[in-house]
């Protein structure tokens, strides 16, 4: 109940004094682009849950129909003040009104599409007891995403047999040990851009995305399951 009151008052708060920003962006997305200023897409949430997570629009109008849904560093879908929008996190913002709404929490795991949980419904059952987040640790340490899956040879094959597994294991970790004290602390180290990071180059194979992850004291104990096992569709 502590933890839904934080939520809810932070992001009430947080949406409140962000308006203006909101509305700068907005007037910036409409003068590059027609459509609409937010993206929205489905996401598996608590339990199980489908919701419409709220993002600023940084590719062009209808993206998801002319490409992948992964996004990768230097995807050309991502237009000029998208980019702005994303290297800032700016674009993050708006998931303040998916925790007003309780479909999600300030910190927790990351919501995923539907197709990629289903492709780890066991793993992942353990995850969906906990309500999805805007950032968490997990979270912080894969800042760069993008520009690591870009120098993949398949950023989709790289993300299932690679990423999301040891996102997985990452997420049990520390869901586990997670309270009000360490849910500030993530929030002070996300605000602040503290914390270790993965660095992009070089993981163009599996091998050195393994060897990157376990050189972090902080995960060091993870067993990084590699999923070469699985046919990914």
């Amino acid at each position: 109940m502590l933890k839904r009151f934080i939520d809810l008052s932070s992001s009430v708060f947080g949406v409140i004094l962000l308006l203006p920003l909101f509305a700068i962006v907005a007037i910036a997305i409409k003068s590059e682009t027609s459509g609409s200023v937010f993206f929205r897409q489905t996401r598996v949430g608590l339990y199980g849950s489908r919701f419409r997570i709220f993002k600023f629009r940084t590719m062009v109008s209808d993206a998801e129909a002319i490409g992948k849904k992964l996004t990768i560093g230097g995807d050309p879908r991502i237009t000029r003040v998208g980019l702005f929008l994303r290297r800032h996190k700016i674009d993050e913002l708006p998931q303040l009104f998916n925790v007003v709404t309780g479909d999600m929490s300030l910190v927790g795991p990351r919501p995923e599409v539907p197709e990629f949980v289903n492709k780890f419904a066991g793993e992942y059952s353990e995850i969906l007891k906990y309500r999805p987040g805007i950032t968490d640790r997990t979270t912080l340490l894969f800042r760069r995403e993008e520009e690591i899956l870009s120098v993949t040879d398949n950023p989709t094959e790289f993300y299932l047999q690679y990423i999301m597994p040891y996102k997985i294991r990452s997420y049990q970790r520390f869901l586990v040990r997670s309270n009000v004290a360490s849910d500030l602390a993530t929030i002070f180290d996300t605000l602040f851009n503290r914390g270790n990071v993965l660095e992009p180059a070089s993981f163009h194979s599996g091998l050195r995305f393994q060897v990157a992850v376990e050189k972090h004291a902080t995960y060091s104990n993870l067993n990084l399951v590699s999923r070469r096992q699985k046919t990914v569709a």
